[in-house]
């Protein structure tokens, strides 16, 4: 994931920052505690589309994430 392009996203629902998870594909908002695809490269920014991360995610214990800076 582009860094230029994560640190200029926010979450749609709650405005927080994204976090990039390699191993997953997604990035995650762990103050909506949703987590977005992304598509061959390009985010998937739509809450319909997003799952629900869970407790160990949304606790921030997920590995291969890296924050916006």
């Amino acid at each position: 994931m582009d860094q230029e392009l994560l640190a200029m996203l926010v979450c749609p629902e709650s405005g927080g920052k994204l976090e990039y998870n390699r191993d997953t594909g997604e990035l995650l908002c762990r103050e909506s505690g949703l987590a977005y695809p992304v598509m061959d490269g390009i985010p998937v920014m739509i809450a319909g589309r997003a799952r629900r991360l869970n407790v160990e995610e949304a606790l921030g214990k997920s590995q291969g994430t890296s924050a916006a800076s």
